[in-house]
């Protein structure tokens, strides 16, 4: 468990699947995740189960609790890839951020083979590109048309890389 100025991060539980549903479902927070949003709770139950047990060579990955509520979840889903989302009653107040400058250094220190994080994204979804630059990430490259989004849409991909903070930019271990 992790206690920042707002939040506590701990291990997903059964209990929030009602709460990580709330963002899974809604078609604003899904639009420019991996697919559409989840019309069956079963969906984002087969999420919750990889949160409750994560593989510890690839995830460290958080619920976000706010005032005993869950509000989303954050950290490194597939390493070295960071992902997050928040139940949009709760964007815009930096619940992320938060979340990931608590995240990202635990990450490095977790693995400190890994010479840098990684996080993709669909360029469109700016607050993600202002989040991502504001904690140190730089833009690496765009990819376009090469995700085909709910079978019916091609976007664009941003790439995003964070280098080890110990590390010189550009060299790997």
């Amino acid at each position: 468990m992790i206690r920042t100025d707002r939040l506590i991060l701990r291990h997903a539980r059964p209990d929030d699947l009602e709460a990580l549903h709330e963002a899974f479902s809604d078609p604003r927070a899904m639009r420019y995740w991996s697919g559409p949003a989840h019309h069956d709770i079963a969906q984002t139950g087969r999420i919750l189960k990889t949160l409750i047990a994560p593989d510890p060579d690839r995830q460290e990955e958080y619920v976000l609790e706010c005032d005993g509520r869950c509000i989303g979840k954050a950290g490194v889903w597939h390493r070295p890839e960071v992902g997050y989302m928040v139940v949009p009653a709760f964007w815009g107040r930096g619940f992320a951020f938060e979340a990931l400058s608590a995240i990202l250094p635990r990450a490095f220190a977790r693995w400190p083979e890994q010479a840098h994080l990684t996080a993709e994204l669909d360029p469109r979804n700016e607050a993600s590109s202002r989040l991502l630059e504001k904690l140190g990430f730089v833009c690496t490259g765009v990819e376009e048309k090469n995700f085909l989004y709910g079978g019916v849409e091609w976007t664009d991909t941003a790439y995003y890389r964070l280098d080890r903070p110990d590390q010189p930019s550009g060299t790997s271990l």
